[in-house]
């Protein structure tokens, strides 16, 4: 049996927009994370994706669901419960520049956390920041540096550092390449690859690149518009794409070979996307499916397993 550090059920963030209006950000998702791997969480940009990773780094409160962390409900937690909590789950941003504070130098954005838990101080302090910036690739010399002074990749991996210094079991990665050069990328993806087979680190990885993610992820979960629509094991998912929206995102992702693009046919997924605020009572993906039926239009269809732990939400199937 799966040993899961990280259980989702029914997870809902909905905000208001209006006087009557309510935009469904993340309507229904679930999913789990096992124990010292990463569950790839993609889809288009809008669909959902950091704001789960928000709700459950309580950056936003929960509308509906459960969030269990390591057998504790974790859902609705009291301010020093989710003090606590920050020492074992942590996140890395998107944009490495505006997540951290222009005002502070490296070494006081990634002593933050330290001082807040009373962890280390004086030398020892200063020690285990050394330690953090050696770790990501940095030297000592840049603890007195301020942000602006680095490149993006740089930044980026202060980002890291501070995610690390707490010494977590959970790490939201939030597009933490997605600003970064393709070289960059495969350094930082590297790097966290390590951190995990160090230390056995637990991430969801939410992107929109699926080949990095076939690449970092244990299992992938592919979300359209609030909601989830494949999950499975990487293997299973990127072989057997069954949902219409997983292949047409699979067949855009670029293969370096060029006798095989000159062949490949990618899938047009034309059509307009629902709007968030009223997508309709049915599946909100048939403005763009090709198999489309009339229930499809009448009925949410649910997310439900299809064989070997492959899950799915299409009428088609």
């Amino acid at each position: 049996m799966a040993d899961y550090l990280l259980e989702v059920k029914e997870l809902k963030k909905y905000f208001s927009v209006g006087r009557r209006q309510v935009l469904k950000a993340v309507d229904g998702v679930t999913f789990s994370v096992e124990r010292g791997s990463t569950l790839g969480l993609v889809g288009e940009s809008g669909c959902g994706k950091t704001t789960v990773g928000r709700t459950l780094m309580h950056i936003y409160d929960p509308d509906a669901g459960t969030i269990r962390f390591d057998g504790e409900d974790i859902t609705h937690v009291k301010r020093d419960r989710a003090k606590a909590l920050t020492r074992r789950m942590q996140m890395i941003f998107q944009d490495p520049y505006a997540s951290l504070n222009p005002f502070f130098t490296v070494g006081e954005i990634i002593s933050e956390g330290l001082d807040i838990h009373h962890l280390v101080k004086g030398p020892e302090k200063q020690e285990r920041i050394n330690e953090l910036l050696h770790m990501v690739g940095l030297n000592k010399e840049h603890a007195n540096r301020f942000p602006h002074e680095f490149s993006g990749g740089q930044r980026q991996r202060v980002g890291i550092a501070r995610a690390l210094a707490l010494n977590p079991d959970f790490i939201v990665c939030d597009e933490a390449i997605s600003a970064l050069d393709v070289s960059i990328q495969a350094q930082v993806v590297n790097m966290l690859m390590r951190f995990q087979r160090e230390s056995g680190l637990t991430y969801l990885f939410i992107a929109h690149d699926l080949s990095m993610v076939r690449h970092i992820a244990k299992q992938t979960a592919v979300m359209y518009l609030g909601t989830l629509v494949e999950y499975a094991d990487n293997l299973e998912l990127y072989s057997h794409p069954v949902h219409p929206y997983t292949k047409g995102l699979l067949s855009a992702v670029p293969v370096a070979d060029p006798d095989y693009e000159r062949s490949h046919k990618r899938i047009s997924m034309a059509g307009e996307v629902p709007s968030p605020v009223n997508p309709g009572a049915g599946c909100r993906f048939v403005s763009r499916c090709p198999r489309a039926t009339a229930v499809c239009s009448q009925q949410m269809p649910e997310l439900k397993d299809i064989g070997a732990g492959h899950m799915a939400a299409c009428h088609n199937l």
